[in-house]
């Protein structure tokens, strides 16, 4: 059985509302990209534009995440502060959160600051890592006993949707299930009806879709159309 998540690049917060209400009843999970401009050019709310007034009536429990009650949150750390702010993206209440490593990062340091997390919140949060296509497994390996799942990405240029798939995330995932073979492992950018069987073939279980969901005239028949493929 496959998942299928889509995947949210919010201009801004109206934005991120009218996406979600056009999937509910076809998903209870939305990946929602948060991108600060630091891993890409791309920024979305609520960096954009300096839009942080919506966030803060979040963070001061004066208004919840668009649609809470009817679905879960799946956070896309593309930034350069989420260990540092880790608690304000908790807070906001994620089911999952996918965080971004950068070529800088002390990769040691992260996986402590993995196993220090409160285990209230481990229990009620799903902890990934992203590997992209030009990333080794190998480097990650002493991080994945610290994760619950892992994202590997489908296309070269994170932070933008409808790239062109990269079919070197098919040796990706088979790289990881190698080093874990239980790993729980989505796959995220360059996600369609035509190479989600190829991805589900490799062994993700978990695919996050952008464009091909919401650039069709019909997201929530697209996203039956792609579970139908796991079947």
């Amino acid at each position: 059985m496959i998942t299928i998540i889509p995947a949210i690049m919010p201009r801004n917060f109206e934005d991120l509302k009218q996406k979600i209400a056009s999937v509910i009843g076809a998903t209870d999970t939305v990946q929602i990209d948060f991108c600060d401009g630091t891993f890409s050019k791309m920024i979305t709310w609520p960096f954009r534009d300096g839009d942080t007034a919506s966030l803060k009536t979040i963070l001061d429990e004066d208004e919840g995440m668009p649609y809470w009650q009817e679905m879960n949150f799946e956070f896309d750390l593309i930034v350069a502060d989420a260990m540092e702010y880790f608690d304000k993206y908790i807070h906001m209440g994620p089911t999952r959160i996918v965080f971004h490593i950068s070529k800088n990062t002390n990769t040691q340091k992260f996986a402590e600051f993995l196993e220090g997390i409160d285990p209230y919140v481990k229990e009620n949060t799903k902890m990934g890592i992203a590997i992209e296509i030009n990333d080794s497994v190998a480097d990650f390996a002493h991080i994945f006993p610290h994760v619950d799942f892992v994202q590997c990405m489908g296309i070269e240029h994170i932070g933008f949707q409808g790239q062109e798939f990269d079919e070197r995330v098919i040796n990706q995932i088979q790289a990881v299930l190698d080093a874990v073979p239980d790993m729980e492992i989505s796959v995220d950018g360059g996600v369609s009806l035509d190479t989600a069987p190829y991805l589900i073939e490799a062994g993700a279980t978990r695919l996050v879709a952008g464009s091909a969901i919401f650039n069709s005239l019909d997201p929530v028949g697209t996203i039956r159309e792609m579970e139908e493929l796991g079947n």
